[in-house]
């Protein structure tokens, strides 16, 4: 898959355990686990918009484009 979800590495360095922000932003542990893994199929703004706040980043430090 062409797009990576760096979400581990920005929550590494914010020294935030996936089931804080999970709180945070109001979504289940399962769900961002599955954003985690890079296997969701979608993510909404709103979603996006949250983790951003949350971890004091912009889109692009989590999500990155790879040329396959």
């Amino acid at each position: 898959m062409p797009i990576i979800v760096n979400l581990d590495r920005i929550l590494a360095e914010r020294k935030m355990k996936s089931k804080e922000l999970a709180e945070i932003i109001g979504i289940t542990t399962a769900n961002l686990s599955i954003l985690k893994s890079g296997k969701a199929k979608a993510v909404r703004f709103s979603t996006l918009e949250a983790i951003c706040k949350a971890l004091d980043c912009q889109p692009a430090d989590i999500l990155e484009y790879v040329e396959g």
